[in-house]
């Protein structure tokens, strides 16, 4: 790969990390009071888990839509591509306002089943511009896909 490529795998990790930032400042003034007293599933994972598996998911994707990024731009599927990426990266960061920030669990749901849609849209996308692209987004799509299940648990346990 050509520097430039990685220069922009490198930006692509630097802005989904800075969404995941902007949106764990929503969690982080709630996870303690609001959620803290909400009824959970059994399958809750511990709080301490969820950082770094964010960590990492934002950090593959990152590199997937750099790979895609560095097809070229001027490609229309590479734009059509990145411009799903950057919807559902839009979506991801309003379920945590919606949730954590707003403490709406009920829009919180139709915005991740929304994520999780346009998720399999990108990777629908990304397949057509590079492969591995799409495959580093399938942990991505299973934990969204938990997290549907866990938002929709805790709103049913709650409501």
């Amino acid at each position: 790969m050509k520097r430039k490529h990685y220069i922009k795998i490198v930006v692509s990790i630097l802005l989904c990390l800075l969404v995941g930032f902007a949106a764990s400042l929503a969690t982080q003034f709630s996870v303690d009071t609001w959620y803290a007293t909400l009824k959970k599933p059994f399958f809750n994972p511990p709080n301490w888990l969820f950082a770094p598996v964010w960590t990492v998911l934002y950090i593959l994707m990152g590199i997937a839509a750099g790979i895609v990024w560095s097809k070229g731009f001027y490609h229309r599927w590479v734009k059509t591509a990145l411009y799903h990426f950057i919807l559902q990266l839009i979506l991801n960061a309003s379920w945590s306002l919606l949730f954590f920030g707003l403490q709406r669990p009920l829009l919180a749901l139709i915005v991740i089943i929304t994520l999780f849609i346009f998720i399999l849209y990108t990777i629908k996308w990304f397949k057509l511009v590079s492969k591995p692209a799409a495959y580093l987004l399938i942990p991505y799509l299973i934990w969204v896909g938990f997290a549907a299940v866990l938002n929709f648990e805790i709103w049913r346990l709650n409501s």
